[in-house]
């Protein structure tokens, strides 16, 4: 089965301050990397200062492009190309051309009741099999457990991918964008599915410490017993049976593992969703995280720093490449707000890692203020996280793997 030759991808970056010049600077490499293909699928990402101009970079990219499918939000840096531009005025547009692709934009807007939200805008055309999502979204107005949730029972087995926007400090204050429109609440997303394959690297930047233990007694959020003793004193022989530096580390950034997938023989980088330690009573024994948790599930303590979380992503790239056949061709980052020169302590940290082991594929994304991504075959909303979404090609086994499934395996 033959795979598309002629898909393309490319990436601009702008530091220009009026809109037209904005779309201006941005638009000439692309048109000039494509090479006169129209574009089908575009995201813009911009810093803050250009939240209120975005719907006229839109209009002018979609015009010069072909009318493409275009996502887009503020942020709080941009994410292009080797570059990570945390502050000042910023704008970068990846575009992409991709033969035999479907897309499926929505546009998702959340209602509170009584019992919840109920989540308006879904397509009445679900003419994907087996997306990748990505998806961008207002951390003020967006309740992500449930889109999340009801994504996944939509779209069963689909991944969702992407990131919070930032930039603003209240409702009606970030930007998000859906084509020609620029929009203030909600979440906007692109299904994608067909002739491309759309890895995820979901890099939560920590690595698990001491041992993993049952959770043998909990409510909700609260750990009251691990392994049948009190979780503080499983916490206690953790910090006791770990090095100094461990010890120093976890006095200062200590998160709570929880295994996704129990049926797993091992565990390892991937399998945890990690979630803030929010405290402890030594009164009852008992502490508290940011996350349900059930008895019978597996924890394991988890530290984060600079090292941990440069050692993380390095590894997870690597396995993803030494996992796949299909050559990246581009790719979207979306890297934690709290990371960057502020974590590492220079710039361009995240995007240098993802380079270093994709190529020198046209890459975009932003700060954000709230990571999603695949964890354990499930779909997570994460802090401190870099998500990667790696475009690349499709190999003969994988399209041919994919037609086996549609036709129920009768090939």
């Amino acid at each position: 089965m033959a795979i598309p030759d002629d898909m393309r991808f490319a990436v601009s970056l702008s530091r220009e301050r009026d809109a037209m010049a904005v779309a201006e600077s941005l638009l000439k490499p692309i048109v000039t990397e494509l090479k006169g293909h129209p574009a089908d699928l575009a995201f813009l990402f911009v810093s803050p200062e250009h939240a209120e101009q975005m719907a006229d970079i839109a209009a002018a990219v979609r015009d010069e492009l072909g009318r493409p499918v275009l996502l887009g939000c503020t942020g709080e840096g941009v994410i292009a190309g080797a570059e990570e531009l945390e502050h000042g005025p910023a704008a970068t547009l990846w575009a992409a051309t991709l033969p035999g692709v479907r897309l499926l934009p929505m546009q998702l807007s959340a209602t509170e009741r009584d019992d919840g939200y109920a989540i308006d805008g879904w397509p009445t055309a679900q003419a994907v099999d087996s997306p990748v999502f990505v998806m961008l979204a207002d951390p003020f107005s967006a309740p992500m457990d449930e889109i999340l949730t009801e994504t996944s029972e939509r779209f069963p087995g689909a991944k969702i991918i992407g990131g919070m926007a930032g930039g603003g400090r209240d409702v009606g204050e970030n930007r998000l964008l859906l084509n020609d429109e620029a929009i203030e609440r909600g979440a906007v997303a692109v299904g994608i599915s067909g002739a491309v394959s759309i890895r995820t690297v979901v890099s939560q930047g920590c690595r698990p410490i001491g041992d993993r233990y049952v959770v043998t007694k909990a409510d909700h959020n609260v750990i009251h017993e691990l392994g049948g003793a009190p979780a503080l004193q499983r916490l206690e022989e953790m910090f006791a049976g770990v090095s100094s530096d461990d010890r120093e580390l976890a006095q200062r950034a200590l998160h709570v593992g929880i295994v996704i997938d129990e049926h797993r023989n091992s565990f390892d980088r991937g399998d945890f969703l990690v979630r803030n330690l929010i405290g402890a009573d030594r009164g009852s024994g008992s502490v508290a995280i940011g996350d349900v948790v059930r008895e019978g599930q597996t924890i394991q303590f988890h530290v984060r720093d600079a090292d941990a979380a440069s050692e993380d992503l390095r590894l997870l790239m690597n396995r993803d490449r030494l996992s796949h056949r299909g050559r990246p061709k581009g790719a979207l980052l979306f890297s934690c707000c709290a990371r960057g020169r502020g974590l590492f302590g220079a710039p361009h940290h995240d995007v240098t890692a993802v380079r270093a082991l994709a190529g020198a594929v046209p890459i975009a994304g932003f700060f954000a203020q709230g990571e999603i991504g695949p964890v354990g075959g499930s779909n997570f909303l994460h802090g401190y996280t870099a998500s990667v979404a790696i475009f690349a090609e499709r190999t003969d086994v994988q399209m041919e793997e994919n037609d086996e499934r549609a036709l129920g395996g009768r090939l």
